[in-house]
């Protein structure tokens, strides 16, 4: 199972396996990561689970696509590596990802 580190705004990291096919959002979720508010769920309609994709990372995605890039313009803080967690599912090609959480939405 690939192995995502979601690095919170003050330092702190938490490694979790996430099954392939699980959003960033969902994951966080499940696993009590604080940071990731995901308010509408995962339609891709609030932007409250907002995190920075790892520079080292932000070449093996895709994209975002016209309404994941149009909702990050209401973000706080808004960053080149600025995703929505709900629009990346994760792959075994993503194993070791890591995601940083911005102190906005704690």
């Amino acid at each position: 199972m690939p192995t995502v580190t979601y690095i919170q705004a003050n330092g702190s990291s938490q490694e979790i396996d996430l099954a392939p096919g699980t959003s960033l959002m969902q994951g966080a979720i499940d696993n009590l990561v604080e940071g990731i508010l995901a308010e509408c769920g995962g339609s891709c309609s609030c932007a409250t689970c907002h995190c920075y994709i790892d520079e080292s990372w932000t070449d093996k995605l895709e994209p975002p696509t016209d309404m994941e890039a149009d909702l990050l313009t209401c973000v706080t803080d808004l960053r080149d590596a600025s995703r929505l967690s709900c629009q990346i599912n994760i792959t075994e090609a993503l194993d070791g990802l890591v995601v940083h959480l911005p102190e906005s939405q704690f």
